[in-house]
């Protein structure tokens, strides 16, 4: 009965802190100028400072905040992995959706210990280390599905970088400088490249040089192609060379390395098919061969 008790008033008091920063923050809430500003400046890529939802709780954020740091991934690699799945909201607004995670561990780590409790009678320190894997747990795993939207993300762009760059090539062929093209691509195309492209196309209005947006464009996204891509046109551009053959080889090249990667997963995938069939399979035809040999010498016998 105590330790039923003793959980029984660790669900309470976790409900009940929960309860008081969701109505700290609704009451403190108010209507700020950046409020209203927000909804266009998005409209056009442009972005405020991190917001953490209130005075009450900027406090527990920052404190929160460092320790998940130290706890898991950097601020520097948490901002580069946000780049590259083309996420753009602030490491702050990522560790406050760690935080859900980490509440939802909670929560169900909770809910596993009552369980647990009241059918197999276990210790009160077992159910508090199981609580306290399953939050951690939950920052983990939104570590983890952040990293993999990245890589994701990494896929359909390489995926989609030949046909842009065929296109690119062609607006090039048809009499259309370097920004141009990229503002028709921008402008007709969609996907995950077609919104760097845009991001590309920003940059240049608001006055970059095509050499340091093709730069920042490789570096944001980190895929070889795409820097490679950019290197290529800032020697086109700057050399005189006809830009139009340079994107089609580009493409070309990216097809081919696609076509490689694809035999390779291919070979692995031929190499992982080979354990059903050796340790499964076989043994059982070995055994439907076998069987009836057997099975004759003992009648036999």
């Amino acid at each position: 009965m105590i330790e039923v008790s003793l959980v029984g008033a660790a669900v309470g008091a976790t409900a009940g802190l929960g309860l008081l920063l969701v109505a700290s923050a609704v009451a403190r809430r108010s209507i700020r100028l950046d409020d209203r500003v927000v909804p266009y400046l998005r409209a056009f890529g442009g972005e405020l400072g991190p917001r953490t939802g209130g005075s009450a709780l900027a406090p527990w954020m920052s404190r929160i905040t460092r320790w998940l740091e130290r706890l898991g991934s950097s601020r520097a690699d948490v901002e580069r992995r946000l780049a590259r799945a083309g996420n753009r909201g602030s490491v702050e607004q990522f560790r406050m959706v760690q935080v859900v995670w980490a509440v939802v561990g909670l929560a169900a780590g909770l809910a596993l210990s009552v369980l647990l409790l009241a059918a197999r009678g276990s210790s009160l320190l077992t159910l508090v280390v199981l609580v306290v894997i399953c939050a951690v747990a939950g920052i983990l795993l939104c570590d983890w599905n952040l990293t993999r939207q990245a890589s994701r993300r990494e896929e359909r762009i390489r995926s989609e970088f030949p046909t842009v760059a065929e296109l690119l090539a062609l607006a090039v062929g048809a009499g259309e400088g370097p920004v141009a093209a990229i503002d028709r691509i921008a402008a007709t195309t969609r996907g995950d490249l077609s919104d760097e492209f845009t991001r590309v196309r920003a940059d240049l209005r608001a006055g970059a040089t095509l050499d340091g947006a093709l730069e920042e464009l490789g570096r944001r996204t980190e895929v070889k192609a795409l820097a490679r891509f950019a290197e290529a046109v800032t020697v086109a551009v700057d050399r005189g060379t006809p830009l139009a053959e340079v994107l089609r080889a580009q493409a070309q090249d990216v097809r081919e390395a696609g076509r490689r990667a694809l035999m390779e997963e291919g070979g692995r995938r031929e190499v992982l098919m080979m354990i059903p069939v050796v340790f499964l399979i076989l043994p059982v035809t070995v055994v439907f061969a076998v069987f009836p040999s057997l099975a004759t010498l003992r009648v036999g016998l």
